[in-house]
């Protein structure tokens, strides 16, 4: 069970690494409205918060 929640949160680490730290400025200023404005903010960022940490523990 642990491998299995540590093999996802790679995959969401990775997906984050690819849409965030690899985007520009403006392109991070657009991802933010558009989570903001459809509420998606609320649940998206604390799970890569997360999954982050434990992809990188």
């Amino acid at each position: 069970m642990a491998g299995r929640i540590k093999r996802i949160a790679r995959g969401i680490d990775s997906i984050t690494k690819a849409v965030w730290d690899d985007s520009g400025t403006f392109v991070k200023l657009i991802i933010l409205v558009i989570l903001i404005v459809t509420a998606a903010a609320i649940p998206v960022i604390p799970i890569a918060i997360i999954a982050r940490y434990i992809a990188n523990r």
